[in-house]
């Protein structure tokens, strides 16, 4: 069995931690706080967070970034996307090249529109990086119920590996090559979890939240397109099945903090309430600059970014969206792409 260090003492971080253990493997995790890694270390589980998972004796924590580094070949980023840039020089003294680095996050970085594993390209070149994402929430996974996710590297070998660590029982992980698709999915469903709790607070009904969806699913689209992304990943597990799940449960961050919104609280008290960090609050602004510069049309994510950011009530949004210029739900080269000018033309006309 292997030797795993987790960066960051979160809900996935800890679940992913305990998942990795069932399966035999020993476990670091790195806290920001000594007093939490402390606790768990004597307690047996995290003071913040999962509090009713009771962590095995395989499972430690250190708040030493230098010591979690040393423990072994095989990290895992459980942090916030907008915290990486300035962690990761922690640990570069012990980088070496091919190092195999798998990223739980799912964002994109404000400023300079950089996915996570570009941002790990930069800070740590010659790793080999890998995305685990798809439809999950840290709790469930924590209690052992189904769960599927994708493992997706550049290097066919590293997502084989971090599958073959990660893979249990009822934790299923396929394999993928799209990095681009999968960190584009995870990155912007989140924002559309917070168009859909608005919403449902609003009472805008379940048709209106089934349309959304289904147009968040086309933005989410034509944005991987732009970045190179594969259209079947985002028809898969890490684009249509985690924005299924994070638009339709309260267990989600996003969408409890896009119900708060449209209870008419501040994003200030809504993040407050929510407690914990919802990447789509950054994410949002992040993809208004990316979609800017790639002429992207993203309504939905314009929208979430002006009710947070620029003092817009949704109200005003809806108004916005429902008064665009009626078209084709998909253009027909996308639809059909060069092979339909192949086709007989009475199956063209179909």
């Amino acid at each position: 069995m292997s030797r795993i260090t987790v960066f960051g003492g979160g809900s996935w971080g800890t679940a992913l931690a305990l998942s990795a253990a069932r399966s035999g493997h020993s476990v670091l995790i790195w806290c920001r706080r000594e007093e939490q890694a402390a606790a768990i270390n004597s307690e047996r589980r995290n003071p913040d967070y999962l509090q009713s998972a009771e962590l095995p004796g395989t499972v430690s924590a250190t708040s030493d970034a230098g010591l979690a580094a040393s423990f072994s070949s095989n990290w895992v980023l459980a942090l916030p996307t907008q915290s990486l840039r300035a962690f990761l020089p922690f640990i570069r003294p012990l980088f070496q090249p091919g190092r195999e680095i798998c990223n739980l996050a799912k964002g994109i970085e404000i400023g300079t529109g950089a996915r996570v594993s570009e941002i790990v390209d930069e800070l740590l070149p010659g790793c080999e990086y890998t995305v685990l994402s798809g439809p999950s929430f840290a709790a469930e996974v924590a209690r052992g119920l189904p769960t599927a996710l994708a493992a997706a590297s550049r290097r066919r070998e590293s997502a084989r590996l971090w599958q073959s660590m990660l893979n249990a029982r009822t934790l299923r992980v396929y394999t993928s090559q799209d990095v681009a698709g999968v960190e584009t999915g995870g990155a912007v469903k989140n924002i559309m979890a917070i168009a859909s709790g608005m919403a449902l607070a609003l009472g805008l009904g379940d048709n209106a939240r089934a349309a959304l969806v289904s147009r968040g699913l086309a933005e989410i689209m034509r944005l991987g397109e732009a970045l190179g992304a594969h259209p079947q990943t985002l028809a898969g597990l890490t684009g249509m099945g985690d924005l299924v799940l994070t638009c339709y449960s309260e267990q989600s961050r996003n969408f409890r903090l896009g119900a708060a919104l449209g209870r008419g609280l501040s994003l200030e008290d809504a993040q407050r309430q929510v407690g914990q960090t919802a990447e789509g609050a950054f994410t949002a602004r992040a993809v208004v600059e990316c979609a800017g510069r790639l002429s992207v049309d993203m309504p939905i994510s314009l929208g979430v970014n002006r009710l947070l950011y620029e003092g817009s009530s949704p109200q005003e949004e809806l108004d916005r969206l429902v008064s665009r210029d009626a078209k084709e739900e998909y253009p027909p080269d996308m639809m059909w792409g060069s092979s339909r000018a192949k086709l007989p033309k009475r199956e063209r006309d179909v």
